[in-house]
């Protein structure tokens, strides 16, 4: 199964790619990044684009989306709604198949442990993947979790579907 792992955000939004019948499961994953100096129907209009290439190029079976957690800041976090509403609704046009994961649920995949800290999941999706190094940027080891909780627990938490 190929799954596209999704890091939601508004300025970043990383997206990892793991196919599970593979050796080798990695098959991509990066950054999409909007430029602050756009303006905010420009840089959603950059996600949906992005998007779309990703889907055109990978061709996922499966969409997981890490779901939104509270912001201190809340100026971002309108903005990252905003960002994830394009993200979930390109997501359904260009493959229709979406779950999304609380990152409690994502750390326990990961981990075993719903507490863990940022360091032990970048490690555990190195290990898991058996990478060399932690995939940078941040965002897009988070949207690697994000895919490998979805290929460890889809079976479990499939009445988790959008």
């Amino acid at each position: 199964m190929r799954i596209l792992g999704i890091d939601p955000g508004y300025a970043i939004i990383g997206f990892g790619i793991i196919d599970t019948e593979k050796a080798d499961m990695v098959v991509d994953y990066g950054a999409i990044n909007t430029p602050k100096e756009d303006s905010l129907p420009i840089r959603l209009e950059t996600i949906d684009a992005s998007l779309k290439f990703l889907f055109d190029k990978y061709k996922p079976e499966v969409v997981a989306i890490e779901e939104l957690f509270y912001f201190k800041n809340q100026k971002t976090i309108i903005q990252v709604a905003q960002a994830r509403g394009v993200i979930v609704l390109a997501c359904q046009k260009y493959c229709g198949n979406i779950f999304e994961y609380t990152p409690l649920q994502i750390k326990q995949a990961l981990t075993g442990q719903g507490r863990a800290e940022k360091a032990q999941i970048q490690y555990m999706v190195k290990a898991i993947l058996g990478l060399n190094e932690i995939p940078k940027p941040d965002d897009a080891a988070d949207a690697l979790a994000v895919a490998i909780c979805h290929s460890q627990t889809s079976s479990i938490l499939n009445n988790n579907r959008l």
